[in-house]
């Protein structure tokens, strides 16, 4: 697909890493693109779009998915039910929600705008975390064919996100994902499984595994296609109990 809005990924700076392009919209035509390439958008109020492409870039494989003993007692022991799309909207505000130690957020009205459309054409998803029927946690990204571009997660109650990662990650198991893109490196992900790829091994591994979703991409792209996307098959398939989820995963 003729791509005119971004350089090749060795361009990109290595300080800051993975800076490889300033400036454009947050159109789905452009974003699709950005993430059929591997490259994501991230930046702050008052700037304007920066475009990443991180080396080495953090991954996670799903067989790889580490469940820790807390997690396991909390997804055993709290009464943590899991839907997939039901309040998309709720789960990026919770995202974008300034955090301690946090001086702002990346997740501006422009992003949300922006995800909010990717989501009505199918492309963007959101697993939610539910505890006695308030959202207590969860995250959402982006989806084309077997990759999952996680995006943001949060918890207002313990393991929350981490449950939600979980259901993700049952998901991959299952052969719907062949990879969760973690964007760049952190204990926290660590901790749970996520290691590093270099680059190219990493966009090879992204065009082998979105196919699937490319045909779209490319009526989006070019036609300027805008019809509601129909749900992928994986959106009904998720354990709705974090209890059933921990022994399926076991």
């Amino acid at each position: 697909m003729p791509d005119p809005d971004f350089p090749p990924s060795y361009h990109a700076l290595q300080e800051p890493n993975g800076l490889l392009a300033i400036g454009g919209d947050l159109s789905p035509q452009r974003l699709l693109r950005a993430y059929s390439r591997g490259i994501f958008p991230w930046f702050s109020a008052g700037e304007p779009v920066l475009w990443w492409s991180p080396d080495p870039r953090a991954i996670l494989i799903p067989s790889e998915f580490k469940i820790s003993k807390s997690l396991s007692k909390s997804m055993k022991n709290k009464n943590y039910k899991l839907t997939i799309n039901s309040d998309f909207e709720s789960v990026m505000a919770a995202c974008a929600a300034t955090r301690k130690k946090q001086d702002g957020t990346w997740i501006v009205p422009e992003m949300m705008a922006a995800y909010g459309v990717l989501h009505e054409l199918g492309f963007a998803h959101s697993i939610e975390v539910w505890l006695n029927g308030d959202l207590a946690g969860g995250l959402y990204g982006v989806s084309l064919g077997r990759v999952f571009f996680g995006e943001s997660m949060f918890s207002q109650e313990r393991d929350s996100s981490k449950t939600a990662l979980a259901g993700l990650a049952w998901l991959g198991r299952m052969g719907y994902f062949d990879l969760i893109d973690c964007q760049v490196e952190s204990d926290h992900l660590t901790s749970l499984g996520a290691r590093t790829m270099d680059r190219p091994a990493f966009e090879k591994l992204l065009a082998d595994a979105i196919t699937g979703d490319m045909d779209r991409v490319y009526q989006i792209v070019e036609n300027g296609e805008s019809e509601a996307g129909e749900a992928p098959g994986w959106c009904g398939a998720l354990p709705h109990g974090a209890v059933d989820l921990l022994e399926a995963l076991r």
